[in-house]
């Protein structure tokens, strides 16, 4: 869970029974998981429609999709519930370094030209790679959370395509169909999440504020 303060529970709130006692699923803990899976959904469309774009139409002018991934993976980092708050810190870290890659090969090869010229040059790729490995942490957070197939999508597929892209092992083509089934497989993920309880995206808070106190 993250380390946000919790709001005040009220008599209409839900209980449940933790490890270390009983917590509540308040109003903001429902309005953080829903938003945590609008912005994760936001991620796996423009995902998608990012590498389908670039698969039928070329490399060229995909940099708002790039802008939405971002802009959505920040915000789904921020509502996230994950028990370890380092954990939780280093995903963010790994995001706001991979943004910063970002922003840095937008400057020096433009925006219009940035993914199909870094696309070559390895550096480059390592320069947003902490992007993809907070996209890779949260794959692997749903799966062991949920046990979910599909996050396994996210999980291996894509560290698998873009090592094979960095190292030179896998041609376009086969790094393009998997980042299309990896993105597809994120926004099945994302899609199956909408009917689930709050809680369960939530996670047992008496846990969180056992760590919590831990710490102190």
């Amino acid at each position: 869970m993250s380390g946000q303060a919790p709001s005040s529970p009220t008599a209409a709130d839900p209980v449940f029974e933790g490890v270390y006692g009983p917590y509540t699923i308040t109003a903001e803990d429902r309005l953080e998981v829903r938003g945590y899976r609008l912005a994760l959904t936001s991620v796996a469309v423009a995902q998608l429609a990012l590498a389908i774009q670039w698969h039928q139409w070329g490399s060229r002018w995909l940099w708002p999709w790039l802008v939405v991934m971002a802009v959505g993976l920040g915000l789904a980092l921020r509502w996230i519930h994950i028990y370890l708050r380092p954990l939780h810190r280093a995903l963010q870290l790994f995001w706001l370094v991979g943004c910063g890659g970002f922003a840095a090969l937008a400057l020096w090869l433009t925006p219009g030209e940035m993914v199909s010229e870094a696309w070559s040059r390895p550096l480059a790729i390592l320069a947003v790679g902490p992007f993809f490995a907070s996209l890779t942490g949260i794959g692997f957070k749903e799966f062991f959370c949920f046990r979910r197939p599909e996050a396994i999508g996210v999980t291996l597929l894509l560290p698998l395509a873009l090592l094979g892209r960095l190292t030179g092992l896998l041609p376009v083509s086969v790094t393009l169909g998997l980042l299309i089934l990896q993105a597809g497989l994120l926004l099945v993920l994302c899609l199956r999440k909408f009917p689930m309880p709050a809680a369960a995206d939530v996670g047992d808070k008496s846990v969180f504020a056992h760590l919590e106190q831990a710490t102190l």
